[in-house]
């Protein structure tokens, strides 16, 4: 079948569908769902059921590009930097470092058991050296995985940051493939410009997008999400087009809007929440359709050999080389090499070899396929079961709430509070919706015997429970404290 303007619409609908539906159950059989979204693709391509013929890398390309940026933002905003801040240089040498000594070791393993050349070898290396931010998102926080002592923000941080370094490398050497009479050390300058130009942008243009977010004056709330979105794509455009790297602009500049006083912002990170995830299935059917199953078989063999080693060798190498200087329990350690997920970011990287035209793009291009859906599947569907062999998940029983996550439920970033109500408290016994709350201040979560509870209005509060309390200001804490009569 040909896409036309005339069916895209039907088709595109419901392929979205047919992928939110056998979404909803994939977990029940241990399978990651953005895998899911691909297979389906694959399944309405021309070598599948659908036979829809789409055969347009550049197209793929530009979908990807959008989605990236709708999937880092979101990602970015739901950064909580009171969260990230004590992990901050182990995630920041985990993204830079650890992304070029995993491109480097599994380059030079490419080198020795292909026919590649050096400069191939080390494009394909940097094609798949990042994890994949779409696919850490999606399967840490579906499987609801509560991990100890910072890990889960640190694999968070790594992987919403370190697509930048791998895009960069993937640039540099794609460079040198093409013109062969270039030195390495020709891109070195290239590199810095990219990360120190992306970095500064990204700073800079969050800090005059909360100041226009803040002071323009919508006449509708449903206007301010759109004004990010365009807010969103200017930072990345403008960014690239002044010589730095997009990716980590977009990036930068969400995680300062997230930690952020905003105009509208429960509605801000709602939509870009929703926006995130259709991004990812729409990224992940495209890249489905994009792929010619009959042309990966060939390839099978040698992407099983580079995909075990990228899991077992390069990835542990860049992760332990990277955080030797930091103390780390080995398991921890371990851990982070495992949840080294390549997903839809490697795909589309791999792409640009495809419209540069170099002689071993499609291989280049296959191999790389072969290497996200065998990351996926086996380290996606191993994740919990690795985290309690590893001794670094929570129990059930104690899994605690972090801060980011009540505040993204009731008031993101508002000021939180934990209240111990003693016997003798006024509010014991009583109804919430009895208190007289202030209007400004709200009881996100109540502890009671090591259990959570959501509370309502008729929630009865009892001694000894713990109160975790949002408001809007510290100041609000004291009438807090009167009304409870603590």
């Amino acid at each position: 079948m040909n896409l036309t303007i005339e069916n895209i619409l039907l088709v595109g609908s419901l392929l979205l569908f047919i992928s939110l539906m056998a979404g909803k159950t994939s977990y029940k059989f241990g399978v990651p769902t953005l895998l899911l979204f691909l297979a389906i693709g694959m399944l309405a391509g021309s070598d599948g059921i659908g036979g829809i013929n789409f055969d347009n890398p550049q197209m793929a390309q530009f979908i990807g590009i959008i989605s990236l940026n709708f999937i880092l933002f979101s990602g970015g905003l739901d950064t909580n930097w009171a969260g990230v801040k004590p992990i901050l240089k182990e995630g920041i040498v985990l993204s830079t470092v650890g992304v070029l000594l995993t491109a480097v070791s599994l380059g030079t393993f490419v080198y020795f058991i292909t026919d590649f050349t050096i400069y191939e070898s080390m494009l394909l290396g940097s094609i798949v050296s990042s994890t994949d931010a779409a696919a850490v998102f999606s399967i840490l926080r579906s499987k609801n995985l509560a991990l100890k002592t910072n890990l889960r923000p640190t694999l968070e941080l790594e992987s919403g940051s370190n697509d930048p370094m791998a895009y960069v490398l993937t640039l540099a050497f794609l460079t040198l493939v093409v013109n062969q009479d270039q030195s390495l050390v020709s891109i070195i300058p290239m590199f810095f410009q990219q990360m120190l130009v992306g970095g500064l942008a990204g700073f800079g243009f969050g800090k005059l997008s909360k100041y226009i977010i803040n002071k323009i004056k919508l006449d509708f709330e449903g206007l301010y999400p759109v004004l990010v979105i365009a807010l969103m794509f200017i930072t990345f455009s403008a960014t690239d087009f002044v010589g730095g790297n997009g990716f980590l602009a977009i990036y930068i500049c969400a995680v300062f809007l997230g930690n952020q006083d905003l105009i509208h912002k429960k509605t801000i990170l709602k939509m870009y929440d929703g926006l995130a995830w259709l991004m990812q299935i729409v990224l992940f059917l495209t890249l489905g359709l994009l792929v010619f199953p009959k042309q990966i078989i060939p390839y099978m063999g040698i992407g099983l050999l580079i995909s075990v080693f990228l899991i077992v060798i390069a990835r542990p190498v860049g992760v332990f080389l990277s955080l030797m200087f930091f103390k780390m329990k080995l398991r921890r350690r371990f851990y982070i090499s495992w949840v080294g997920l390549r997903g839809a970011v490697p795909i589309v990287f791999a792409t640009y070899p495809l419209l540069a035209g170099i002689d071993k793009a499609n291989m280049i291009f296959n191999i790389v396929f072969f290497i996200s859906v065998s990351s996926v599947l086996i380290q996606g569907t191993t994740l919990s079961i690795v985290a309690k062999w590893l001794h670094v998940a929570l129990p059930e029983k104690v899994k605690k709430l972090t801060a980011n996550d009540l505040l993204l439920t009731e008031n993101p970033k508002a000021q939180m509070k934990e209240i111990t109500v003693t016997a003798n408290c006024f509010a014991v016994n009583k109804k919430i919706v009895e208190l007289g709350f202030p209007k400004n201040a709200i009881i996100a979560m109540i502890i009671r015997n090591n259990s959570y509870i959501t509370p309502n209005g008729t929630t009865e509060i009892r001694a000894e429970d713990t109160l975790i309390v949002l408001a809007d200001k510290l100041e609000v804490f004291e009438e807090v404290n009167k009304t409870l009569q603590i």
